[in-house]
């Protein structure tokens, strides 16, 4: 059974989420993962659309310095084929061959311009300390070979001083410590980067070098920065930058360090470095740039030598950028988010017209397999086909507890015919059980008894005819004596008791009326000694006026067997409370007299057998039969007996037995 309801709840369920997914699907599935999907693809779009963007400015400003190297070489060719050069170098005039190289320096914008003749020394400006190693440079060579050229050179400090002391102190750049670069000792940049030129003369009367050194060369790097970025070719709040690089240090750019301070003297971060300079390779990607991070462009810078000797710079500041992405990427989560709400619950509720009705038709049947056959759909606005199906459930349900409640009725009459033919024999069976242990205790009692007491006899005479021979001499034995007389009366008595438990109306004397106040005070005096003995309180609360049938002497034996139990219960001492108090039951008048201790108390399963037969705890000290002849005397007096206990607080005895009546005397003195 169970698992047919789960194969329906399942299939119910089944068919709800089926109708959830058609309605809501296209909505938080489809387009979240269209959106997402078309996010990734615009975002790697935008961002490759940076790196085309970046990629392009590195074009600009590579043409730029290809434009600028050439336009040196055309200058410098120019200048050496002209009237005026020529004249000057047939004149050998050297005053006037340094005045003009001076004035043309001058107006070519270069840093030194000198005439190497063929043969001679050479003539420049500003003039040359040391003309001696000039042949070294391969620009030089090629020029003496016939062919002119404009490269890339890297001067070192002594090669700018032969040139200029003045031209050495611009090209030093003390180096900033810079976070992501390549660790380093040095501590400045005395090399110098210089646009190189050297063409030959007509004739093959020398050659004619020109020089411009790049290092703090301002002009050159906001030209390119002119170039690369105009007014409004980037986003709001970004920047572009350009900068120079030789080997990895910025010797010219417009990288700010602070506010107004050119980053002169900074490096390139290591990984940028490793790629470009080292692998040769062009950068194209995100870096960071001094002190933020740039969508940025390098490309390395090679020599007349063939050597990677510095870098090529374009860049733009990156975060306006992603803050423009992230701000059109929420613009669009914020307008799908809208439209999602807005969706939603229209697509929810036309799915609830649907599912709803299920619901209730699955709620009904799980109710109605709970038992519950009043249970039912309630669907009554729908004409669909489902509402159809729902109607026609709620009319099966309807005649099925119809025939329900017949069936109920009919089995209710027969359940309650078997349930009292059930409690009869129950009773019977319980009484005969109860008759036949009775029965074969008493002929066993009745056959011990009899078995117990001859030889009791023969005992008891025996000891009187060793007390009648003995004669004065029995002090020597009195003692031994008195010992067998006791132990012969244990012997009696626990007969007595036994053939008491069994046949207890035999033992009855004739129905007498007490006051029960009055036997519970008589009574006190006979096991005052053993609470003495047990340093045990007693109090005593006597309210009752009342009378009961019943004979003094069972009524004596029932008090003594719940007193002597209570004093066992407390070795150490404690407290015993005895009451007799009005009290009816059952609508029946009656009193109740307790006998309360605060001894050990007794745990649920001892106190479920204290009234069985032969049952104690006092480990071979007792017979077992006291409360239980006390239960017999109480029933056979039409009463009642209960106990209750808690381990460690204590037990509670109530005896219950009907009035009779109330004595007049003593009710008239409590009056008075």
């Amino acid at each position: 059974m169970s698992d047919e309801k789960a194969t329906r709840m399942k299939r119910a369920t089944s068919v709800r989420i089926r109708l959830l997914m058609i309605a809501l699907l296209p909505t938080l599935v489809v387009m979240p993962l269209f959106f997402m999907v078309t996010a990734v693809n615009w975002s790697s779009r935008f961002d490759n659309l940076l790196i085309a963007k970046v990629n392009g400015e590195l074009t600009i400003a590579h043409q730029y310095l290809s434009s600028l190297l050439k336009s040196s070489d055309l200058q410098v060719r120019a200048f050496a084929d002209s009237a005026a050069f020529l004249e000057h170098v047939a004149s050998q005039d050297t005053a006037a061959m340094l005045k003009l190289l001076q004035n043309r320096r001058a107006v070519l914008g270069l840093d030194f311009l000198y005439y190497l003749p063929s043969d001679g020394s050479a003539t420049s400006s500003p003039p040359i300390v040391d003309a001696d190693d000039l042949e070294k440079w391969p620009v030089v060579q090629q020029a003496l070979a016939g062919q002119g050229s404009t490269q890339i050179d890297i001067f070192e400090q002594k090669d700018l001083f032969s040139v200029s002391m003045t031209l050495a102190e611009r090209a030093r750049i003390k180096l900033v410590p810079t976070e992501a670069a390549v660790l380093t000792d040095r501590t400045e940049e005395t090399r110098g980067m210089v646009i190189h030129t050297a063409t030959p003369i007509p004739g093959g009367k020398g050659i004619l070098v020109g020089g411009l050194l790049l290092n703090r060369n301002l002009d050159f790097i906001d030209t390119i920065n002119d170039l690369v970025y105009p007014i409004a070719s980037l986003t709001e709040g970004s920047q572009g930058t350009a900068t120079l690089f030789l080997d990895d240090v910025r010797v010219s750019t417009n990288v700010r360090l602070f506010q107004d301070e050119r980053a002169l003297g900074t490096r390139v971060s290591a990984v940028v470095r490793q790629a470009v300079l080292e692998q040769g390779d062009v950068w194209l990607d995100r870096a960071f740039v001094v002190n933020d991070w740039y969508i940025s462009a390098y490309e390395p810078i090679v020599d007349s030598f063939g050597n990677r000797v510095g870098m090529l710079y374009v860049g733009f500041l990156d975060q306006p950028f992603q803050d423009a992405k992230s701000s059109t990427l929420f613009t669009f989560a914020i307008a799908f988010a809208v439209i999602v709400l807005i969706s939603v619950p229209i697509f929810l509720r036309w799915a609830r017209q649907i599912f709803n009705p299920l619901e209730r038709m699955l709620r009904t049947i799980s109710r109605v397999e709970e038992g519950d056959l009043g249970a039912r759909t309630g669907v009554h606005y729908s004409q669909d086909e489902i509402g159809r199906v729902a109607a026609q459930m709620d009319e099966l349900l309807e005649q099925i507890q119809e025939r329900d409640q017949e069936l109920n009725s009919r089995v209710a009459e027969r359940t309650q015919d078997l349930k009292k033919a059930n409690q009869r024999l129950e009773a019977t069976t319980k009484q005969l059980v109860v008759s036949e242990k009775l029965a074969a205790v008493g002929e066993i009692a009745a056959g011990i008894a009899h078995e117990i007491n001859n030889p009791i006899q023969v005992i008891q005479g025996n000891l009187d005819v060793i007390r009648a021979e003995l004669g004065e001499d029995i002090n020597q034995v009195r003692t031994e004596l008195r010992l067998i007389d006791e132990q012969v009366h244990s012997i009696f008595l626990i007969v007595n008791k036994l053939l008491q438990f069994t046949r207890p109306d035999e033992y009855a004397d004739s129905l007498e009326h007490h006051r029960p106040a009055n036997v519970m005070t008589d009574t006190i005096p006979l096991v005052q000694h053993l609470l003495n003995n047990a340093k045990i309180d007693l109090k005593l609360d006597l309210l009752s006026t009342s009378q009961i049938a019943i004979n003094r002497t069972e009524l004596q034996q029932i008090l003594i067997n719940l007193i002597v139990n209570a004093i066992h219960a407390m070795p150490d001492g404690g407290r015993l409370t005895l009451s007799v108090q009005d009290g009816p039951r059952n609508g029946n008048g009656g009193m109740i007299i307790a006998v309360s201790d605060s001894g050990t108390g007794m745990v649920p399963n001892v106190l479920a057998r204290i009234f069985d037969p032969f049952y104690t705890t006092k480990q071979g000290e007792g017979t077992g039969l006291g409360l239980s002849i006390t239960r017999k005397l109480v029933e056979l007096f039409s009463g009642e007996i209960i106990a209750d206990s808690t381990p460690g607080q204590g037990t509670r005895f109530e005896v219950w037995f009907p009035i009779i009546g109330v004595d007049e005397d003593v009710a008239e003195t409590k009056k008075k």
